[in-house]
């Protein structure tokens, strides 16, 4: 069976059709279903928080591991309240700088939350969204929603609603669908993930806050970088969720190009190094005169100088040359620097093979 798809105008939530939808998404959420929906980084696949039966379809879902925690979404601070049993003052500083917005801060866990939500740890992430429609619909639900992004577990993500269904389809409750295209998120990475509660400041996941503005508020704070240890842990022993471990991934075959002196003359010779193989490229504007082999799938990945256009577009364009058939994608890799940092992170993940 479908899943049914619940139209929502993201710019003008009182429409009555828009109401509507978020009204029906809002009670699936607190009768113990699921619902996609979108926020500023990536679609997310929620349940109420506060209930583990609901929690259980998540990961049943996505075929998610229950080692793997998620992150619960809040619509206002009063709601904080039943998800965070304290709250750090260098947290409350990040809070007054970046909510809502794309920062996920791992908090002590409050004992209304289930343990399946933390995979029995004693943090808890939480974020408060920023795109309307998130933030309505967790305000009309009146409850904090748990959620991944909505894609099958290690997958690439979704930044439309076509993607969730193209992973999710029949395994979940409902959709809302903006019908904004392939990119119907602001950013298109997922948030950045932070302890605050440590001395000082660990940044476990880059995202589109970056280090830099980490900084700004805890000038202390350190980017998290896996030991030999960390990698070779089990996953339930890792520090925070998405270390160590293979992510983000297409079906095709990743390949990435290192920056550096004529990384698009290295990029054009890789380029034809496929033979037999059905090879796509994530090709920036100003790769564009690359002469590859007739039969090469391009998506014109977006201005090389621009790391937030390529950010927005990413997983979107590893979905689509999957879609036409790519069995090797080809992708540059940005300098480490901004939101570089958290591109360059998903494709690492996305290109491991273990």
């Amino acid at each position: 069976m479908q899943t049914p798809r619940l139209i929502v105008d993201a710019s003008d939530l009182n429409d009555a059709s828009s109401r509507a939808s978020i009204e029906a998404a809002a009670h699936i959420l607190r009768e113990g279903g699921t619902v996609a929906f979108p926020t500023e980084t990536v679609y997310g696949l929620g349940a109420n928080a506060l209930r583990a039966d609901a929690v259980e379809k998540i990961f049943r879902a996505k075929q998610r591991p229950s080692w793997d925690p998620l992150i619960v979404h809040i619509a206002d601070i009063e709601m904080l309240h039943h998800v965070a049993a304290s709250v750090p003052r260098n947290a409350k500083r990040l809070m007054d700088a970046f909510w809502p917005g794309p920062l996920t801060l791992l908090l002590p866990r409050h004992p209304r939350i289930p343990e399946i939500v933390t995979a029995c740890r004693p943090l808890v992430g939480v974020r408060m969204p920023q795109h309307p429609v998130a933030k309505e619909l967790i305000r009309t639900a009146g409850v904090p929603i748990a959620a991944p992004s909505a894609n099958l577990f290690g997958h690439t993500s979704p930044t439309s609603a076509q993607h969730v269904a193209d992973d999710l389809d029949g395994r979940i409750d409902a959709i809302l669908d903006t019908g904004s295209g392939e990119t119907g998120t602001e950013h298109g990475l997922e948030s950045t993930v932070v302890d605050a509660g440590q001395h000082p400041c660990v940044v476990y996941r880059p995202g589109a806050i970056t280090l830099a503005q980490i900084r700004s508020v805890c000038k202390d704070a350190v980017e998290f970088i896996a030991n030999e240890r960390d990698q070779n842990a089990a996953p339930e022993a890792l520090p925070s969720p998405g270390v160590g471990i293979r992510h983000y991934a297409p079906h095709a075959r990743l390949v990435l190009v290192e920056p550096g002196p004529d990384q698009a003359r290295r990029f054009a010779e890789q380029a034809n190094g496929f033979p037999g193989e059905t090879l796509g490229l994530m090709l920036p504007e100003e790769f564009s005169e690359i002469a590859a082999e007739k039969g090469t799938l391009i998506y014109r990945w977006g201005r090389w100088d621009d790391y937030e256009e390529l950010a927005q577009r990413l997983f979107a364009g590893l979905r689509w040359l999957d879609a036409q058939g790519a069995t090797v994608i080809l992708c540059p890799l940005p300098e480490a620097e901004g939101i570089g940092v958290a591109i360059r992170d998903r494709l690492s993940k996305a290109a491991r093979t273990e």
